[in-house]
């Protein structure tokens, strides 16, 4: 996969057992340059959207919200959030978690000299804050973990947040999987991206394997929502009473 190019036999069935460059150790110069052309490409097919949609219902919160985001990278979605935030006079404590060491650099790289956005390095089952937790957000996260670690990890966020969390990742589909392979041929971004990004989608979901996550995790699927939405994103999420 690491030539971009399409193969007729994929299969979209299950997930695949894939690694992507991104996972693996790279110069601090290759992982900023590939996060901006994340970030634009993300900015260019709205894929911020399904995060900042389902935040609209706490836009009225009574009190600051502590929103963390587990595998932040560069922050982009963080601070989209704190612009959301202040637009609605909304107070907001801020924090993005990636145990990969070059995200924190790159996120305070991007972000200005006035953001109060709270850079950590690290695993997130480590995160103690001295604040309880009101939403954890994940966005293109999960597809990076296990089955085991996915399970866990919806665990950790059900046990630790007061008001909800939300995953959006991709849906592992083939019509996704062609018009990226298209949207990179056009765009030519960074390799990673090349590389990566088809086999994202490949390491991806579909509404049965979040059903079964669930169930493993103990969670009360009455309580859960799993719904897609453009671009080509399986969303799940949690909003507690």
């Amino acid at each position: 996969m690491s030539n971009g190019y399409v193969s007729p036999t994929i299969d979209f069935s299950r997930r695949a057992h894939l690694s992507e460059w991104m996972d693996e150790p790279c110069s601090y110069e290759d992982f900023r340059d590939c996060l901006k052309d994340l970030d634009r490409i993300n900015r260019i097919i709205f894929g911020y959207s399904p995060t900042l949609t389902w935040l609209e219902q706490y836009a009225d919160a009574d009190a600051p919200l502590h929103i963390v985001d587990v595998g932040c990278g560069g922050g982009d979605m963080l601070r989209r959030i704190d612009a959301w935030a202040q637009s609605r006079n909304l107070p907001v404590h801020l924090a993005g978690i990636d145990i990969n060491p070059h995200a924190a650099r790159a996120a305070r790289e991007f972000s200005s000299r006035s953001s109060r956005i709270e850079w950590i390095t690290g695993d997130a089952f480590s995160y103690d804050p001295p604040v309880p937790i009101d939403l954890v957000i994940s966005s293109l996260f999960t597809h990076h973990l296990t089955d085991s670690e996915i399970v866990r990890f919806l665990q950790w966020m059900d046990r630790v947040t007061t008001r909800g969390w939300f995953i959006s990742d991709l849906h592992r589909k083939p019509i996704p999987y062609y018009l990226f392979s298209a949207l990179a041929t056009l765009m030519r971004p960074h390799r990673f991206i090349r590389h990566d990004g088809l086999i994202s989608i490949r390491r991806s979901f579909d509404r049965d394997d979040w059903e079964n996550y669930c169930a493993i995790a103990g969670l009360d699927q009455n309580g859960v929502n799993i719904y897609t939405m453009r671009p080509a994103r399986l969303c799940v999420a949690r909003e507690k009473p």
